[in-house]
Parts: C-alpha cells; structure tokens; sequence
C-alpha cells in the first residue's frame, strides 16, 4: 500500500495553500492524502457533557476544518483518495507520529506581524527539524505554487547528509518532467598560503574544481537510475544558504538534506535550512538522512 502524504490543516490560509500544493503533489505521484487536524480541544474537553451548547459548537468547529479542507481537496483534484483525521494531540506531536507512516509531511508557512509570509511558525520548523521523512513546508509565490518555472533545485551539501535528497529530488523531477538544477557551493578560503612560484589563482580553481568533483560523483548513481531526467549541475561561490536562497526565485521547490542522529531529540537543522525555511521564494523540502 502506498505511504500517504499527510497535510497538518488548522483552517489558516496558509494551511489552505498547503492543501492545495499537496492534492496536486498527490495526484502527481498517485499516492492517497492524509488531512490531520490536531486539536488539544479534544483531550481536554472532550470529556464535557455533549448537550453543553459551547462543546457542540467547538466540536462542529474542529470537524469543520478537517472536512471543509477535504472537500476543497476533493474539487481540485477529483481522483486523488483524501481522508480526514482529528488527533487529541499537539500539533507537533500529531505531525511527527503521523510521519512514521507517511511518504512526506506537508505544511503551510506561517506569517507574524508585518513580515507574513516570510516567517515560519514554531509547528513547521520543529516538525521539519526532527521528522524522520520529508517535510515540506508550502510557502512562496504563485508562480512557484503553480509550478510555473518548470525547475527544481537541489541544495548539494556532504554525502553523508544529502544521499536521500538527491534521490528525492530526482524522482520529483520525472514525476514533474522538468529541469533539475543542482548546486554545490564552494567557499575561498580567507588565509590561504600561496607558494611564490605557484601560478596565482591555482589554489582558488582547486577548491572549484573539488566541489565539481563531488557533485559529478554525487549524481553519477541517480543520473542513472533517471535517465530521462534533465539534470543542470552547477558549482557557485558563496555561502550555501545565500546561494540557494537567491536561486530560489527562479524554482518551484528547492530541496536540502539533513542528518538525523540517533538518541538525539532536539532539533537537528543547520543554517542553511533555517535560512530557506523562513525566506525562501518556493516550497521548501527537508529530506533526513539517517545517520
């Protein structure tokens, strides 16, 4: 049976958007939808007389959101399956149970104040640093939701933390027929001795061309397995984070690994998903890699 995706919904439009990504990233891949509202309400009132006029209305509320985002779900994309689920559970709690049997968590961005829609909220950023699968997290603009540049981009960082999403973004890539453009960053050194009879420059191009090299043998085994896939890999100078982040005008997702060690509970995100996760002009994936 194939793993659903799942979609944490609270009735906010940013959750309404994510809907909408996630019943067009289902019908995609051909994989059911999963819509969970979690709501402390339940635990904590639902032992209250049901004749209580208060209980009937929050209780109409809760199942209100999960079946009101089901059904936009259903019109937009007839044959995708989509079932509903209220859980008596936080909503980080709710989403990282719920990732243990799903093909990828999906969220909607949260926006505060005068910066909405450039901020993440606490349930997205904890969920995407700690799940064991993908998590994405729907935000950009409507060019990037409706897949209007026909690109994805892959954020190439060390093997050890990207295997996974490097294999992801391939299969995201056949299932869209687009372009995948993959990107490893590179740094120049700010003390670096230079021998006086080395050609000047020579030590730069070496950092470069090590960065190409990884790319080449971090694409060799999927380039294969994903013929038909259209892959641009390119190495670019400067901090990941800033590059990937300017890139991502341009894409309809952007895609980063992250390593999940074992016995450990906090939150596992580096800067580079911090960054991308707040400020990103396109959907972002997390995909882990276990260590």
């Amino acid at each position: 049976m194939d793993l659903p995706l799942v979609v944490g919904v609270d009735g906010s439009e940013p959750s309404l958007a994510a809907v909408d990504w996630a019943v067009d990233e289902a019908h995609r891949h051909g994989l059911p939808l999963r819509l969970v509202y979690a709501s402390l309400w339940e635990r904590y009132e639902g032992g209250s007389p049901s004749d209580d006029p208060e209980h009937r209305a929050e209780e109409a509320r809760v199942g209100d959101v999960a079946e009101s985002a089901a059904e936009r779900a259903r019109r937009r994309r007839p044959a995708v399956r989509v079932t509903t689920d209220v859980l008596p559970e936080d909503a980080v709690s709710a989403l990282l149970h719920e990732g243990q049997s799903a093909a990828a968590l999906i969220t909607g961005s949260r926006g505060r104040g005068g910066l909405r829609g450039l901020l993440l909220g606490s349930v997205g950023l904890a969920v995407a640093a700690r799940a064991h699968c993908p998590v994405i997290v729907v935000r950009g603009d409507q060019a990037a939701l409706s897949g209007a540049h026909e690109r994805i981009l892959l954020g190439a960082g060390d093997p050890a933390s990207t295997a996974e999403a490097v294999r992801f973004a391939f299969r995201e890539a056949e299932a869209r027929d687009c372009v995948l453009d993959v990107v490893r960053s590179w740094r120049r050194p700010t003390h670096e001795t230079i021998d006086h009879l080395a050609p000047a420059g020579v030590p730069v191009r070496l950092h470069e061309q090590r960065a190409s090299l990884l790319l080449d043998a971090l694409l060799r085994e999927p380039a294969a397995a994903h013929p038909a896939v259209r892959v641009r890999p390119a190495t670019a100078e400067g901090p990941a984070r800033t590059v990937l982040l300017k890139r991502s005008a341009a894409a309809d997702l952007v895609i980063i690994g992250a390593r999940r060690r074992r016995g450990h509970f906090g939150l596992q995100l580096g800067r580079v998903g911090h960054t991308l996760l707040h400020h990103a002009d396109c959907p972002v994936a997390i995909v882990p890699q276990q260590e």
